[in-house]
């Protein structure tokens, strides 16, 4: 029989992070559906760049996305460093993606303005993470 210790498990913190990770590659696939014949893979940046409408939102999404992805893996490390309560920083996590899901939906709809309300609002729960306790 084994046995684990608390940090030996992957809280619903960190399996938000795994998501988060994952929200890039989801953008990529909108960004190709249905378009990515004739696509250079020799150069695929190049490809991207020509890129219109919904597709080319889509990839600018995947960038923003990776962007923001640093800082809510630390904000989730270290404040389960910091021994944050498990129920807020879990809460918090999933709100976190809950509103790169709600971004990544307005960026591909062409919203600007309520998309870079809810960024801002993501940004403040990263920090929410960040000193939670």
């Amino acid at each position: 029989m084994t046995t684990t210790t608390p940090s030996a498990v992957l809280t619903l913190a960190y399996w938000c992070v795994l998501v988060a990770a994952l929200l890039p590659l989801l953008c990529a696939v909108v960004a190709k559906a249905g378009s990515f014949r004739g696509a250079d893979n020799h150069d695929p940046r190049a490809w991207y760049a020509r890129l219109g409408g919904w597709r080319a939102r889509a990839n600018a999404a995947q960038a923003n996305s990776f962007e923001a992805l640093p800082f809510f893996i630390g904000a989730v490390i270290i404040a389960h460093q910091r021994g944050a309560g498990q129920p807020l920083l879990d809460m918090l996590a999933l709100a976190f993606i809950a509103l790169r899901l709600l971004f990544i939906a307005l960026y591909l709809a062409d919203i600007p303005r309520l998309r870079s309300m809810v960024w801002g609002v993501g940004l403040l729960v990263n920090i929410a993470i960040l000193f939670a306790h």
